[in-house]
């Protein structure tokens, strides 16, 4: 992080605008009403991370995609690389809710799993 940034908090409905500024080797970090504002603004200014969600292809299902996401929030750098990896995968019907798709997904320690039921064309 270079100099200062602000950063709307999305922690809470309060939506505090939080401003983190490099100070004498250190993060210094204002404008926060709670303690999960002023961690969710370091990890924003240091190492922000987004759970990635998307969609898989499916043969033989009644849809021909499966919508998909990652357990836990991967580095913000990686999910243009890991959405295009989403191009690459292709399943077969039936799947499960909550099912596992790919371990490590892209890399990350985030897995990647199915988030609905998927049958078969009847």
């Amino acid at each position: 992080m270079n100099g200062e940034q602000q950063i709307t908090c999305i922690v809470c409905p309060l939506g505090c605008t939080i401003t983190v500024a490099k100070e004498r080797g250190g993060l210094k970090v204002s404008g926060h009403e709670c303690r999960r504002g002023e961690k969710y603004a370091l990890q924003e200014a240091t190492d922000p991370r987004r759970v990635l969600t998307g969609t898989v292809k499916v043969s033989g299902g009644f849809l021909p995609r499966l919508p998909v996401k990652t357990t836990q929030p991967i580095p913000k750098e990686n999910i243009l690389k890991a959405a295009r990896l989403l191009n690459s995968i292709k399943l077969s019907a039936p799947l499960r809710c909550g099912e596992l798709i790919v371990a490590n997904f892209a890399g990350s320690d985030a897995d990647l799993i199915a988030t609905r039921d998927l049958g078969t064309k009847r």
